[in-house]
């Protein structure tokens, strides 16, 4: 099962963006109960757990990205959210999203943050 990541950019130190992920047909039957997360992968680096949410939409992040990022889910659109804030060029990477424990990774979005 792959999840498919879309609204990455260029964006300046400081800025906002908001990244999105679609759930594909196979599991929105069990979109719901599912716990998501958005992950990323700076260059370099390892891939990395940026944020969680679980069915009951209990939130948890990084400690790098506390106060700035936000993770949200629409169960009935069957999507996952990453509203960023403030951002830093050190959030720099491709960002995926992916069940908690991760399956199949999907295609990723790129963020690029200038300074």
């Amino acid at each position: 099962v792959q999840l498919q990541a879309s609204g990455g950019g260029l964006v300046q130190a400081g800025g906002s963006l908001r990244l999105s992920c679609a759930a594909p047909r196979s599991i929105t039957s069990v979109f719901s109960p599912l716990t998501l997360g958005w992950y990323r992968q700076a260059p370099g680096k390892q891939r990395e757990l940026v944020a969680t949410i679980t069915s009951a939409r209990t939130t948890d992040y990084a400690d790098s990205v506390k106060g700035r990022f936000t993770i949200s889910r629409d169960n009935s659109q069957k999507k996952v959210f990453l509203q960023m804030k403030s951002l830093e060029p050190e959030d720099t990477a491709v960002y995926y999203c992916n069940m908690n424990p991760p399956g199949q990774w999907g295609q990723g979005t790129l963020v690029t943050v200038s300074s």
